[in-house]
């Protein structure tokens, strides 16, 4: 390999890198706005457990996240975006599919749903990016109970 293939080789390694290095930089900052979300309800008593999750979507592309929740517990599911006009929300089902929301909100780059499960087993949350003004958005989604 002459000299100058050995130098494009590597700007594109270089390139690579930066690009892997950036969307892993953002769905960060989108788990940072998560916890961020999740902060005045640590004030309440709730406890944020370890378990993250966070990748990108389209618009209207959803994606969902098989959790264990027990009965007795109440629940909140924090999503955020990194993307500062994006919309997205986060619902959560029962293994029927019934959707099992009490309570949510959604504000900006911000969405939340409580949930009170009725019976433990396994349930799923969705997170949809409803809008937003590029065409791949990075989230994430932290959860905490009491």
């Amino acid at each position: 390999m002459n000299s100058s293939k050995r130098n494009l080789f590597k700007f594109a390694l270089i390139c690579l890198g930066a690009l892997a290095f950036n969307a892993q930089a953002s769905v960060d900052d989108a788990l940072s706005f998560a916890h961020e979300a999740a902060h005045p309800y640590v004030k309440q008593g709730y406890v944020v457990r370890e378990d993250a999750w966070g990748g990108d979507l389209g618009v209207k592309d959803q994606q969902a996240v098989s959790v264990q929740l027990f009965k007795g517990n109440e629940y909140w599911f924090w999503g955020a975006s990194d993307t500062k006009a994006a919309v997205l929300s986060v619902r959560i089902y029962d293994s029927t599919g019934k959707m099992v929301d009490a309570d949510s909100w959604q504000k900006g780059r911000f969405a939340a749903t409580r949930v009170v499960p009725k019976h433990s087993g396994n349930y799923f949350a969705i997170v949809t990016i409803v809008k937003s003004p590029v065409e791949r958005t990075h989230w994430a989604l932290v959860y905490g109970y009491r």
